[in-house]
């Protein structure tokens, strides 16, 4: 179009200049046969145009008192200047005046519109967002038809090798005003569906079968009639996918000895009428190779031995090219046990390790691995960059790259997994930057680039449990700084930068609150990793009568609890092993709170306890979604053992179970020798009374010194495991146990402390110091053991198994997205001799995950419990868990 409009307007030009020299000067007027030259007087520009006039004089070529010939090249050459810009829609000269020798000229543009904005029809904001960005579809560009052309093969392209064949794409622009010098773009996208693969056949192989070849195709499946609804792989066309197995199936080849298998030809054949793509691969497969003698040549660090023990390679063995490439380097674990990583981990940073084929004889591959190790490296400058409100001595005292030490491709990898486990920064955006690389002076320079991701988070979370609605209420802040808490200038919008932890929290109901506020330094003295952390709380609970949905105000139970304690990073066996002592101390105050959990309702009992635990922590390198490594920890948490010491016969104290306070079957009155009612209160001398206050009464005095001062003991074990399957595919594996005893037998296990298993834990508002064990599949704490009457005791063992596969959606800073299914089996059991590790209630569904940087956790599963709660005999079946700041 602009082509035809440049020609038909070089002879329109022409021909108006001509007409008006004619009316001018009379017989001294050019023909188109004759041209006049003329002096080059001013140029003014008008039209619709956002340039400066002299920038656009200055475009076409044109300078004031040059001579131009009209008609003649000049102007046509102007004009070719002008159109190739690309700017504008409409370009023409005019004469204006001659006087004598000398021509003005008028120069009249308008401009092509320019891009308002672009707007992806039928996306949401983001992914339209997304598509807008990467197809360059900035405000202020011309709307010319390349750029229209230029989008639409783009987008076109984008989708094919997507697997879209069929993808349609419409662009429209609408002016924005009468002027329309701006439009906007709307852009219509119609993918279609997916192409899917019809058939995959072979030509050429007689060693390895179809079956084989199709399977070393990891992503390029053809549609199955016996699946025909694929998950992990279905039966999709992608051109990256498929070039990608294409490499596979040639190392499938070397994996089985066949060093020179090639693909001779492959082919597509696309059926648009089916929308489906047959693929035809024809290979040679050459001969089978065997391993002869490896000899290594260059390496003075590490003897022969050494070296062919990390090969894992010996003579005789069925070539694997595959095999020997990823003992050289395995680019596709950075922690491989390989003889790069052993040299790259030892300070050789400028060493280099080559396979070659010395010899071929028969079929048998003779090797030499020759190495090269060149000086050892040391760190130099160290830098970060990308932390606006970390400061930076958070950041270098955890760097494990430090000047001076030698440098080690293992310290650089554990650096990103210790920045990530901070939480301070996006673990996926974390990036060690190699510069200045010097053989010469063994020097080495790492710049560490980081993103801050949010560091406060909050919880807002709301369960029905315990007869009532509960909510929650919480604010946690991961990046704290304490000494700048009255620098008004650190406030972003709190103070920032010393990698401490604040929390503040608050549940309640119409019956029970409790106020809690936590904080950690993890560098006491800003020297050591010595973490002092330290909690105060209260909590109190008023009795609620369930029946009647009623709170007697009259009738409560407070706890208040401090905590103080420091972890220690241990350096032996290894740095990731962290060495923590908590003290605690309890305080629970009970005024008129008669319940089935303690037989005295009015007094107070006192928790002082010590907790040693021993963690062993590697996830790495997300905390949000770790993919390798693990977490092991073992723990005790014990009392002073009292009964030494404080002179109490409790053998002959009594205990609250000898108070039968409710009658069983059969059971006869001492005093008159009848048959009680079954479930009527007694006293203590097992006599018929009216209420439970009164059958309580005797029991109620023994208890409450009983428990004066808490006496017991816990140990607790928990290993949790991740391991990468495939691709982005994560099994996790978990094992739970914890048992609760006593010093004293005849004092017996405390009812505080105790373990309740079962849902999603959500709901835990009972003040008892109870741990809830989540096992999904069942209501809260609804596996834990019951006495005689159905009332839930809590356990003093349990055990808990937990099997999970994991799926990234997205692990982007701004979400973390993830699918899993998981499969779990637990239990808790009232004392030692009723522990059965084999009976398990099992339990089995699917769940998602979203961590945002602003809200923590939140999830939701979907769980079928397999077994019958105690008390029941109905299997639980479906439940449906709501996860909102805590991690299973």
């Amino acid at each position: 179009m602009f082509q035809k409009g440049i020609s038909l307007f070089a002879l329109f030009i022409a021909g108006l200049i001509c007409s008006s020299a004619q009316a001018q000067q009379g017989d001294n007027i050019p023909t188109l046969e004759t041209p006049k030259t003329y002096i080059l007087g001013d140029i003014k520009v008008t039209g619709k145009i956002n340039y400066n006039p002299q920038t656009v004089v200055t475009f076409t070529g044109l300078n004031k008192g040059q001579k131009i010939s009209v008609p003649g090249e000049e102007i046509s050459d102007a004009l070719k200047k002008l159109w190739k810009l690309g700017f504008f829609k409409d370009i023409n000269f005019y004469e204006t005046s001659v006087v004598n020798d000398t021509i003005n000229l008028e120069l009249t543009l308008n401009e092509l519109p320019r891009l308002n904005s672009a707007k992806v029809k039928g996306f949401k904001k983001a992914k339209s967002e997304t598509v807008i960005k990467e197809a360059k579809l900035t405000k202020g560009k011309i709307v010319n038809e390349n750029l229209l052309s230029t989008t639409k093969y783009y987008l076109l392209n984008k989708y094919k090798k997507d697997g879209f064949y069929n993808t349609k794409i419409t662009l429209n622009t609408v002016p924005t005003d009468s002027t329309g010098r701006y439009v906007d773009l709307v852009v219509g996208i119609d993918k279609g569906k997916k192409v899917r693969i019809s058939d995959i056949t072979f030509d050429g192989n007689e060693q390895l079968t179809n079956k084989q070849l199709r399977k070393a195709l990891k992503d390029t499946k053809k549609r199955s009639p016996f699946n025909p609804l694929r998950i992990f792989k279905p039966s999709k066309f992608i051109q990256s996918k498929y070039e990608e197995d294409l490499t596979r199936l040639v190392d499938k080849y070397k994996e089985k000895g066949y060093r020179d298998a090639r693909i001779i030809t492959d082919t597509t054949a696309y059926n648009p009428k089916t929308n489906r793509m047959a693929i035809n691969i024809d290979v040679e497969e050459g001969n089978k190779y065997y391993i002869g003698d490896i000899r290594f040549i260059g390496n003075t660090v590490y003897t022969n031995n050494q070296l062919r023990n990390i090969l894992g390679i010996d003579k005789g063995e069925v070539y694997n090219g595959v095999l020997l490439n990823k003992r050289i380097q395995d680019s596709s674990n950075p922690d491989a046990y390989d003889l790069t990583n052993q040299y790259q981990n030892n300070g050789y940073l400028f060493s280099n390790i080559t396979p070659v084929e010395v010899k071929t004889a028969n079929d048998t591959i003779d090797f030499e691995i020759r190495i090269t190790e060149g000086p050892i490296a040391r760190f130099n400058n160290i830098t970060v960059r990308g932390n606006e409100y970390t400061h930076d001595h958070v950041i270098h005292r955890t760097l494990k790259t430090r000047p001076g030490e030698i440098w080690s491709k293992a310290m650089v990898m554990e650096t990103m997994r210790r920045l990530g486990a901070l939480n301070i920064f996006d673990a996926q955006a974390i990036v060690p930057d190699i510069l200045n690389p010097d053989p010469t002076s063994g020097t080495v320079d790492v710049e560490w680039s980081v993103a801050e991701k949010g560091s406060s988070q909050i919880e807002l979370q709301g369960g029905y449990g315990g007869g009532g609605f509960i909510g929650t209420l919480g604010l946690s802040f991961n990046n704290f700084s304490l000494r700048n808490i009255f620098n008004k200038k650190a406030y972003h919008p709190f103070p920032m930068g010393d990698g401490q932890s604040l929390a503040l929290r608050l549940q309640g109901s119409s019956y029970y609150q409790t106020y809690s506020l936590s904080f950690s330094e993890p560098w006491l003295g800003r020297k050591k990793p010595v973490n002092l952390f330290g909690t105060i709380a209260y909590s109190t609970q008023n009795l609620y009568d369930y029946y009647n949905r009623r709170t007697d105000r009259s009738r409560g139970f407070n706890i208040t609890t401090l905590q103080l304690g420091v972890a220690k990073q241990l350096s032996v066996p290894d740095d990731y092993f962290v060495l923590s002592h908590t003290l605690s101390f309890q305080y629970y105050d009970m005024k008129n709170y008669n319940t089935g959990l303690f037989t005295f309702g009015d007094g107070s009992s006192r928790n002082l306890a010590y907790q040693i635990e021993l963690t062993r922590d590697n996830r790495g390198m997300d905390p949000n979604f770790p993919t390798f490594g693990s977490f092991f920890s073992i723990s005790g948490k014990f009392t002073p053992p009292y009964s030494l010491f404080n002179n109490v016969d409790y053998k002959n104290l009594g205990n609250q179970q000898e108070y039968k306070y409710r009658s069983k079957a059969g059971q006869v009155d001492p005093n008159t020798g009848l048959v009680i009612p079954e479930g009527t209160y007694l006293n203590a001398a097992g006599q018929p009374v009216s209420n439970w206050q009164d059958a309580t009464a005797d029991a109620s005095k023994v208890d409450q010194k009983r428990f004066n001062w808490l006496e017991y003991y816990k140990l607790k074990f928990k290993g949790d495991w991740y391991t990468t399957i495939f691709d982005k595919l994560v099994f996790r594996t978990v094992g739970e146990f914890g048992y609760m005893g006593a010093y004293n037998s005849n004092r017996g296990v405390v009812p505080f402390e105790r373990f309740y298993v079962g849902g999603d834990g959500l709901v835990n508002f009972s003040l008892d110091g109870r741990e809830v064990v989540q096992l999904r599949g069942y209501k809260n704490q609804a596996l834990t053991p019951i006495n005689q009457y159905g009332e839930q005791i809590g356990g003093t063992i349990y055990n808990k198994f937990t099997l999970e596969l994991r799926y990234p959606i997205t692990l982007k800073p701004s979400a973390s997205v993830y699918v899993l299914s998981f499969a779990e089996a637990g239990a808790a059991y009232d004392s030692f001799k009723d522990y059965n590790p084999f009976d398990l209630k099992r339990s089995a569904g699917l769940g998602v995950r979203v961590i945002m940087p602003m809200f923590g956790l939140l999830g939701i599963d979907f769980g079928y419990g397999f077994d019958a709660p105690p008390g029941t005999t109905q299997k639980n079946g479906w439940e449906t868990h709501f996860i909102l700041g805590q991690q299973f």
